[in-house]
């Protein structure tokens, strides 16, 4: 099967919103212990390093795009200990479980919930001084319309990060990762979510999504400027960091 077929797996770009919002909502309770055995607890270490290449400041205002159950969104509260920070997404399932989860943490005040679509942020331009995203742009109909929204709603100056799970182009690493990523995930999340159809579809969403290069290539194209990105989990991450001009 050639990227340019459509995966027997993956909505349409016409159904994907309504398609993923629906996927999420069904795992959302499960969706945090999932993501910590899947990576083998480096998920918590991937949150604090984008936290910290976001560099936001103590006092400002930060969004989280694509948020789920506010991860991000907290580690980043944790850092802005005067500041405020909006968890946005598009599943109000996943909201509803962050917020559940978190209520009782010290920062849980300083954390504002929001539904909201990627690719129309309810945020007014130049209004964050960052914005973070984690593992929210490969299910977008469109990197490069995504990363524009996040640009326009960032301050001059103001840095975007994004961390995705990118396609590999090597073929040992291909095959090898492959082997976990198709083979065991799957597996593993009907243990533990009940729900195998939702770790199905991400690793075919990888395979049908951009290679780091590709994506810095849209993260630019979107109008950031001096892009730096990092590899993590053994060069399956990419963490892209950009600032508004």
């Amino acid at each position: 099967m050639t990227r340019s077929q459509p995966h027997p797996i993956l909505p349409s770009n016409q159904d994907r919103s309504r398609f993923v919002s629906e996927m999420f909502g069904r795992i959302a309770s499960r969706y945090d212990l999932m993501n910590t055995v899947m990576t083998f607890g480096q998920d918590a270490l991937w949150r604090r390093l984008a936290v910290a290449a976001a560099a936001p400041p103590t006092d400002g205002v930060a969004l989280d795009v694509g948020s789920g159950t506010g991860k991000v969104a907290f580690d980043l509260a944790r850092r802005m200990t005067s500041g405020r920070v909006i968890a946005s997404d598009f599943s109000e399932a996943m909201l509803r479980q962050g917020q559940h989860s978190l209520e009782s943490t010290p920062e849980a005040h300083r954390v504002q919930f929001v539904v909201g679509d990627a690719l129309h942020l309810p945020c007014p331009n130049a209004s964050m001084d960052c914005v973070t995203s984690a593992f929210t742009v490969r299910n977008l109909t469109s990197a490069v319309e995504g990363f524009r929204e996040m640009a326009r709603v960032t301050r001059p100056g103001g840095r975007v990060v994004c961390l995705e799970i990118t396609r590999l182009d090597n073929p040992l690493q291909r095959k090898l990762f492959g082997i976990y990523f198709s083979g065991l995930v799957p597996l593993i999340g009907r243990l533990i979510s009940g729900d195998d159809s939702a770790y199905r579809y991400l690793p075919a969403s990888v395979d049908a999504f951009l290679n780091p290069y590709e994506l810095a290539v849209q993260m630019r194209e979107a109008g950031l400027a001096f892009i730096t990105r990092r590899m993590l989990g053994m060069g399956t991450v990419t963490m892209l960091t950009g600032t508004k001009p």
